[in-house]
């Protein structure tokens, strides 16, 4: 049975997994709901997402929410049997390390990047104007997270010094935010900016950008 991921391409979670399944090299079918009403129906609810939100994975009857999850699923199920990508190494430390960086992610640098990304992408696609406010405090508060990232990635290409699963899950939000003319934030910063361009220019986040129309 073909694993099945539900979700929508203009979602950064969703965008991170089918990443995740390219660089582990597995067959996928991708299930985009017509409309956001069909995520809240009692069968989607009692089968897919008690919560109604996306992405949700079924992996040969087996079913799992929530993106991260879903990530560390696939990686540990997965990884090596594909590709020779190693998104989370087997190596006790180095593993935990990569768990520090992705708890980083989530704490850290995607909650004013979300912010910011949530004005001035999707707030304009819902037809509303950005709220500057919002916006100058989530810039505000993005430049001390990156002024970190950049002592955090000195002499080093990747946070952990090899690509991993926490590099990854940086790249759909970070698109999201230079798409909407906020490069600067990262440009200005050397380290930052090899980084972003390590990770950016990975062959299956190029083939997800060819593949799937973003917001």
């Amino acid at each position: 049975m073909t694993i099945q991921l539900t979700g929508y391409s203009i979602s950064a979670y969703c965008l991170a997994l089918l990443q995740v399944l390219k660089e582990l090299g597995l067959s996928y079918e991708f299930i985009q709901p017509n409309n956001f009403e069909d995520i809240k129906t009692p069968e989607y609810l009692a089968t897919k997402h008690p919560f109604g939100k996306i992405p949700s994975l079924n992996d040969d009857g087996f079913q799992i929410y929530e993106s991260r999850a879903i990530a560390r699923y696939l990686v540990k199920k997965y990884q090596g049997t594909k590709s020779s990508t190693v998104l989370i190494p087997s190596d006790v430390q180095k593993a935990a390390l990569v768990e520090q960086f992705i708890s980083v992610e989530i704490s850290y640098y995607s909650q004013p990047l979300g912010k910011l990304v949530g004005q001035l992408i999707f707030a304009k696609r819902r037809g509303n104007e950005p709220d500057l406010k919002i916006v100058n405090e989530a810039r505000e508060e993005l430049e001390k997270v990156l002024d970190v990232y950049e002592k955090l990635l000195e002499g080093k290409d990747y946070l952990t010094g090899e690509f991993s699963l926490a590099d990854l899950l940086h790249i759909p939000l970070t698109n999201y935010a230079i798409k909407a003319g906020e490069n600067d934030l990262w440009s200005k910063r050397p380290n930052v900016s090899r980084w972003w361009k390590n990770i950016s220019e990975r062959e299956s986040w190029k083939n997800v950008l060819n593949e799937y129309t973003l917001a």
